[in-house]
C-alpha cells in the first residue's frame, strides 16, 4: 500500500515554519508508530518543531493522534467520579503518594497511572517499589475493581495505552528534543485524555529542580495543557509551584515512602502537607465534590485507611519495615547563619549519584539510597551542624555525590532573609 505522503515533505513544511495539515499530522505519527517513517525522519522533525513550534490547532490535532494510537480507558462506570494529577516532575516530589488516598477518602476515584525516575527527578513506581510485596503492574480490570472498592490506584500505564508516545518520548530523551513545549504538552496530555479521568490537575514545577527552570516558560506550558485537556472535554487546572528548593525533608525512594506515611499520619514537612492539600483541594473541585475538606481526611486517619487499603491491593505490605541504605555521610555547616539557599537540582542529582536514579530506562535503582535534609532555607544553623545525610548501600559513590553538592547551599549571616518564591506560584485554569 502507498503511503499518502512523504515524511521528507512533512519535515520540510515544519523546517519552513509551515502549518502541518491535520492529515498530515494523523500520517506522520500512525506512520513513525508503524515503523514506516524512520528513527532520523522524526528525530528532524522534532528539532523542526522545537525550533519553529506549533499552534494550538496543530499541538491540539498532534496530541489526538498520539491518543489515536492506543486504547482509550473509560471510568463512566464507576460509582464515583474521577481525578487526576500530574507533576512535571522535580526533587522530593513525593505528593502522589498522600494525595491519590486522600482525595479517594474525600469521595472521588484516583486513576494515577504513573512513571519511573530517570536522571535526577524521582519516579513514583520507583518510590513504592520499595515497599515489600508492591506491585506496579496491574491490567485494566485489576485497576477498575481496585478504584471500585478502594478509590485510589497508582499502576504503570499498560503497553496499549498511547503507544505513539512511548516511542517518541525514548526519541526525544536522546535527540535533544525534550524541552519542546507542544511535544511536551501533546507527551503528557495524549496520556491523560486517553486515561479516561473526568478531572485533571497539572502540577507544573518551575526553579532549578524542575523541567521548567523559568515561570513565563512554565506558564506557557501549564496553559497549552489546560487548553487540551478543556477542548477534549476534561475539566484541567494547572498550579504552578516552587522547585527552587526540594520538597520536603527527604529525596530518595524509602526515604521518600516514610516521610508520605508521616504526612497521612498527620505530620511530615510543612510544605508536603501545604501542596498535598493544595492539590486535594484542585482534584475535588473540578470533580464536583466542593461539600469535602480535605484536611478534616488527613486529621481523622480516613487518608491513612485508603492508603493502607491501597497498598494491601497491590501486593504491598503497610507494616513491612522499609529498606535503610548500608552506609551514610554526613554533610555538616560550614558556618554559623542562616541558610539562604538549597538548589533542587544538585540535591537532586547527588541523590541519582547515590543510586536513588537511574541514568538509563534499563538501570536498577537502590530502594534505600537518596538524601536527608536537617534543614530548609531560613532555618538558622550552627557551624558543624549537619546540613545533610547521604544514604548509599555503595560508599563508593560518595565522591561523586558530594561533588555534586558543591555549591549547592548557602549560608548567609545571621538576620539574613532567603528570596524565596511561594510555594504555589500561581493559578491556570
Amino acid at each position: 500500500m502507498s503511503e499518502p505522503f512523504h515524511a521528507v515533505d512533512v519535515i520540510i513544511t515544519k523546517r519552513d515554519r509551515g502549518e502541518l495539515s491535520d492529515e498530515q499530522i494523523d500520517w506522520v505519527v500512525d506512520a513513525y508508530t508503524r515503523g514506516v517513517v524512520a528513527e532520523e525522519q522524526m528525530s528532524s522533525l522534532t528539532m523542526a518543531i522545537l525550533l519553529n513550534g506549533m499552534n494550538r490547532r496543530e499541538i491540539e490535532r498532534w496530541t489526538a493522534a498520539m491518543i489515536s494510537s492506543g486504547e482509550r480507558m473509560n471510568f463512566s462506570g464507576l460509582s464515583r467520579p474521577t481525578a487526576d494529577k500530574h507533576s512535571t516532575g522535580g526533587v522530593g516530589d513525593k505528593i502522589t503518594l498522600p494525595l491519590a488516598p486522600l482525595v479517594a477518602a474525600c469521595g472521588v476515584a484516583v486513576p494515577q497511572l504513573s512513571g519511573r525516575g530517570l536522571g535526577h527527578t524521582g519516579g513514583t513506581l520507583d518510590k513504592l517499589e520499595s515497599i515489600p510485596g508492591w506491585r506496579a503492574s496491574l491490567d485494566n480490570a485489576q485497576m477498575m475493581a481496585q478504584l471500585e472498592d478502594v478509590g485510589a490506584v497508582i499502576c504503570a500505564a499498560g503497553p496499549g495505552l498511547t503507544p505513539a508516545d512511548k516511542k517518541l518520548y525514548a526519541l526525544r530523551d536522546v535527540t535533544g528534543t525534550v524541552e519542546a513545549i507542544p511535544l511536551i504538552a501533546s507527551s503528557i496530555m495524549s496520556k491523560k485524555i486517553a486515561e479516561g479521568t473526568g478531572a485533571l490537575v497539572l502540577d507544573v514545577k518551575v526553579g532549578s529542580g524542575a523541567f521548567m527552570k523559568d515561570v513565563n516558560r512554565a506558564r506557557e506550558l501549564a496553559e497549552t495543557m489546560v487548553a487540551l485537556g478543556t477542548d477534549a472535554g476534561v475539566t484541567t487546572v494547572a498550579l504552578l509551584t516552587n522547585m527552587q528548593t526540594p520538597l520536603g525533608l527527604t529525596a530518595g525512594n524509602a526515604l521518600e515512602v516514610r516521610e508520605s506515611v508521616e504526612v497521612l499520619a498527620g505530620g511530615g514537612p510543612e510544605d508536603v502537607v501545604e501542596l498535598t492539600l493544595a492539590l486535594a483541594r484542585e482534584m475535588l473541585t473540578a470533580a464536583g465534590r466542593t461539600d469535602v475538606d480535605p484536611a478534616e481526611a488527613l486529621d481523622d486517619g480516613r487518608a491513612m485507611d485508603v492508603w493502607r487499603r491501597m497498598i494491601s491491593a497491590q501486593g504491598g505490605d503497610p507494616d513491612a519495615d522499609l529498606p535503610w541504605a548500608k552506609e551514610t555521610h554526613e554533610v555538616r555547616a560550614p558556618a554559623d547563619g542562616v541558610l539562604t539557599q538549597l538548589d533542587a537540582y544538585k540535591v537532586g542529582v547527588a541523590a541519582w549519584r547515590l543510586g536513588a536514579g537511574r541514568a538509563r530506562k534499563e538501570h536498577s535503582v537502590q530502594a534505600g539510597a537518596g538524601v536527608v535534609m536537617h534543614a530548609k532555607p531560613g532555618a538558622i544553623v550552627r557551624c558543624g551542624d549537619p546540613l545533610l545525610t547521604l544514604h548509599t548501600d555503595d560508599p563508593d559513590l560518595f565522591e561523586r555525590a558530594l561533588e555534586a553538592l558543591d555549591g549547592a547551599f548557602f549560608i548567609a549571616p545571621e538576620g539574613s532573609r532567603p528570596d524565596l518564591l511561594p510555594l504555589v506560584i500561581d493559578r491556570i485554569g
